[in-house]
């Protein structure tokens, strides 16, 4: 029972775990697109010069967008991360699965096994008669 639940907890740590990581790689690539969209105004004065501040801008936009990316590789791995973790710990549905299957086969052998037993009898009944009608034939 210990060993059943020590393995709910770690899932339910993991699932955890996967939670945190979506709502940290949602908001990395949410705040990284609003700061986009704010350099792209321009709209802040500063004492650096047109063109630096551009510049500067450019260069900030560009990391910005490499977070995103990142923000968006880390999804990708969450969600590849959740489907071989649903995969691997889906043990209840395949349980199932086999437990109908071994249920339908066991149906199936003792169908086969009933007609076999009714041909056994069938011949069984008809070699009796057979072995009877050759001993008490006159044409032996």
């Amino acid at each position: 029972m210990s060993a059943q639940r020590s393995l709910t907890h770690s899932k339910e740590a993991l699932l955890k775990l996967y939670r945190t990581r979506l709502k940290d790689d949602v908001k990395s690539m949410l705040e990284n697109f609003e700061e986009i969209v704010k350099l792209a105004k321009g709209e802040h004065d500063t004492q650096l010069s047109r063109m630096t501040q551009c510049e500067q801008d450019t260069f900030e936009m560009h990391v910005r967008a490499a977070n995103i990316v990142r923000a968006g590789e880390s999804l990708m791995k969450l969600v590849s991360d959740i489907k071989q973790y649903l995969i691997l710990n889906d043990f209840p549905s395949v349980n199932e699965a086999i437990t109908q299957n071994s249920k339908l086969f066991r149906t199936k052998q003792a169908e086969c096994d009933q007609k076999l037993m009714s041909l056994r009898d069938d011949i069984a009944a008809d070699l009796y008669d057979l072995e009877e009608e050759y001993y008490s034939s006159i044409n032996k």
